[in-house]
């Protein structure tokens, strides 16, 4: 016992000790001392405000500030990101940041930008409006000098409200002034002109026959230029007779979004509007390039530092939303904060850093306290184990100092996935997979990949060592793409006669079906007993007596006394021959005096050794279950007893005097002996039918293999698509999804409870890269 408790700890055996801390700390310094705290990234702060609403906060108002700024620099991310432009710039990490100056210098470009933006669109508008006038007056002419050709309508006609009789160069909006324009034909034939969106044209044109009841002719051509508008749209003409025919279908234009256009008749009127609107066109593409050439120049001066104010804006943020889970002393003029770091942290460095930095008359207050409630789980990970500590941390966090199975996980787990995917060629597909995700690991890094690449890239490491024991399975295995490749020489267990081939015989799907079922158990109790062995040292960890004795011996009792049996009889069985047991082993070790023995005598001293491990796993049942609860209640009994009586409350001088955290008191919780008992009984059930199913569970490494000719026949198009799409995708999935089953159910739950919480520092580590939300 001794030798075990001093025995050197292992980093990643147990999560870091942690403290429970308080912070005194002056107002003017509290900005600074934050600042620190998140640069360092090793304090988790409590919440001390939690029954308040976020409007009740001190620095709510730098919150809004801070987020309002957020607004704006994602606008900005976003004009950059459409006029495809890109922000290159490295954020610069400044301790002091002028937030006002800030706060004006981005909302002065924000109001630039906007007012840019309103220009090019009235301008962009217009543009549209001129060339949807200039392709109406093409399609529209021709539709009038093929009607006229016909006679459809009368040489002196002409259609005075359809034409401007004002200077185009100073129109703005033309649809409106042809709106506004009067009718000097009161009888005759008219036509309206215009353009609409083309998957609108059939039920406009319905809607026109229905409204005008069949008087009127219709027309349409397909626009040849393309607008600036996402949807395809067609030109056309409508001809009418009558002043109330026109006034329906111009409302009927309206409620379509129909764009009308006056087209004289005279094609020299038509050839001057042409002109005119070319003229214009002109000027408004050469105002338009200025524009965005303009635009973009300020885009990029902005995008020159955009990163960098994203993450100078993030991090006040989150300095004042940390400032607001502190409480606030009027009376003292200081913040008072709780929370907890590791005893390794130099928090107080940082403090005393802030407090100089500030020129505070006043230092910080770094108090250790007494902590009552536990600790957040705290592991330092690397590059190599985060992954496998992720696996683990999603079934549970550790309990605070608890037996952490990331240790062995990082073996046993890609070796039990490799046991059941063996095969030496899938082994290497994955382990270029690994390599190259590995040796392009700091450009990855740095780019934003789809949920499925992260995934794989955030568990390399893990893929590389399930191809390298997939590799070494496979060789044991002998399969090369489900396929025989004889490396080291024939079978031990090949046939005498020469004609007659090991592989595919009558024997060997026997055999290896045996030999994999028996493997699967010896590698399942082996595991099971190592996580009943950890919760003994869970036990000798937190000094509790009573698991080791009415938990960790019974259920070891209990295990080996049925499957460590079995699992003793398979490896008898393999080395000494099929006929050999357990009982005759030691027969021949310790009794060889009486090697004599006759068969029956044999025979019944082996049911005497079943029968004696079949007692002990039974009466490790009550063992588990009756004793710890009513030792537990007489231990609470003892401890508490009376001591109701005795406590005295304290004076308010006495209050006055204490610490802040000497208020909190212990106070006796109530045995519930009906709820202990019913604990016990479950967790004791559940460990009894588990070692027969997470026993059974363990057969599922037992795969089987064939080898059928025909698959070799299929074709190498098939065999590759058969390769990667089936065997590696969906029998890695399988296998990986299975050893994580083996490690969740049949391994943690002998000794991991998982009931912990996280420690969150505040950090300013993960800030710059996390997206806006």
């Amino acid at each position: 016992m001794e030798l075990l408790k001093n025995l050197p700890q292992m980093d990643m055996m147990r999560s870091e000790k942690m403290t429970s801390v308080q912070l005194i700390i002056p107002v003017e310094s509290a900005h600074r001392a934050i600042s620190y705290l998140g640069e360092l990234g090793l304090l988790q702060f409590r919440d001390l405000n939690a029954d308040k609403s976020p409007f009740q906060r001190i620095f709510v108002n730098q919150v809004k500030r801070c987020a309002e700024m957020s607004r704006k620099l994602r606008f900005f991310k976003d004009q950059i990101h459409k006029a495809g432009l890109s922000s290159s710039s490295l954020p610069i990490i400044q301790p002091d940041i002028d937030l006002e100056r800030l706060e004006i210098q981005l909302a002065n470009y924000e109001h630039e930008l906007l007012e840019m933006n309103a220009n090019s669109d009235q301008l962009q508008q217009t543009y549209n409006e001129l060339l949807e006038f200039k392709m109406v007056l093409q399609k529209a002419g021709g539709f009038l000098v093929s009607s006229k050709s016909h006679e459809v309508i009368m040489e002196e006609r002409e259609l005075d409200e359809n034409v401007f009789s004002h200077d185009y160069q100073d129109s703005v909006s033309l649809l409106d002034q042809e709106m506004q324009s009067g009718s000097s034909n009161p009888s005759g034939l008219r036509f309206i002109s215009g353009i609409i969106i083309k998957s609108k044209m059939l039920l406009f044109e319905r809607t026109l026959f229905r409204a005008t009841r069949g008087n009127m002719f219709f027309n349409q051509a397909d626009a040849d230029e393309p607008i600036l508008d996402p949807v395809e749209k067609t030109i056309f003409v409508v001809y009418f007779s009558g002043e109330h025919s026109r006034t329906k279908i111009l409302k009927i234009c309206e409620a379509f979004d129909a764009n009308c256009y006056p087209v004289p008749e005279d094609l020299t009127k038509q050839r001057q509007i042409t002109e005119e609107i070319l003229s214009r066109l002109l000027d408004l593409e050469t105002t338009l390039d200025a524009g965005i050439r303009h635009r973009n120049a300020a885009l990029h001066s902005i995008g020159l530092h955009l990163l960098t104010w994203m993450t100078m804006v993030k991090r006040e943020k989150a300095v004042f939303d940390t400032l607001n889970m502190l409480d606030f002393d009027v009376t003292k003029k200081c913040l008072v904060g709780e929370g907890w770091c590791p005893i390794f942290a130099k928090s107080q460095e940082a403090l005393q850093r802030a407090t100089y930095d500030s020129n505070s008359q006043v230092g910080i207050i770094f108090h250790v306290m007494e902590a009552v409630e536990s600790p957040p789980t705290y592991i330092r990970t690397n590059r190599f184990t985060h992954a496998y500590q992720e696996i683990i941390d999603a079934y549970g966090v550790a309990k605070y100092q608890e037996a952490n199975p990331t240790v062995f996980t990082v073996i046993t787990f890609p070796f039990l996935f490799a046991v059941m995917f063996g095969d030496w060629g899938h082994g290497i597909c994955l382990l270029f997979g690994a390599l190259f995700l590995i040796t392009h690991e700091k450009k990855l890094t740095s780019q934003k990949l789809g949920s499925f690449m992260e995934m794989l890239f955030g568990g390399r490491y893990v893929l590389l060592l399930m191809s390298i024991f997939s590799i070494y399975c496979g060789l044991i295995y002998n399969e090369f793409f489900s396929v025989p490749f004889h490396i080291f020489g024939a079978s031990a267990y090949k046939c005498r006669d020469t004609s007659c081939s090991w592989r595919g015989s009558r024997s060997e799907l026997p055999f290896l079906n045996s030999l994999k079922m028996k493997m699967s158990i010896l590698f399942g109790v082996t595991q099971m007993n190592l996580g009943i062995l950890l919760s003994y040292f869970n036990s000798v960890f937190f000094n509790n007596s009573l698991d080791i004795r009415y938990q960790f011996i019974p259920q070891m009792i209990f295990l080996n006394s049925l499957f460590g049996y079995l699992s003793l009889l398979i490896i008898i069985k393999w080395c000494t021959g099929s006929k050999a047991d357990l009982y005759h082993v030691m027969i021949y070790m310790f009794l060889s005096p009486f090697d004599d023995l006759g068969e029956n005598e044999l025979f019944w001293g082996q049911k005497l050794l079943q029968i004696m491990l079949l007692v002990s796993a039974i009466v490790a049942v009550p063992w588990m279950l009756f004793p710890k609860p009513f030792i537990l209640q007489k231990l609470h009994f003892k401890r508490f007893h009376g001591r109701s009586y005795n406590i005295l409350e304290a004076s308010e001088t006495d209050m006055e005097d204490h610490e802040p955290d000497s208020a909190r008191r212990h106070h006796v919780e109530e045995f519930n002996f009906s709820e202990v008992f019913v604990y016990q009984m479950i967790h004791s059930i559940e460990f009894v039918l588990g070692s027969v199913s997470n026993t059974a569970s363990y057969l599922r490494l037992w795969a089987l293999r064939y080898d059928n000719v025909i698959i070799r026949m299929v074709g190498i198009v098939v065999f590759a698509f058969a390769t990667g799409f089936i065997l590696l995708m969906m029998e890695t999935l399988s296998a990986f999804l299975h050893a994580l089953r083996l490690h969740w159910v049949e391994f943690q739950n002998k000794f991991y409870s998982g009931d912990g919480f996280k420690f969150k520092p505040f950090s300013f580590a993960g800030i710059a890269d996390a997206d806006d939300r």
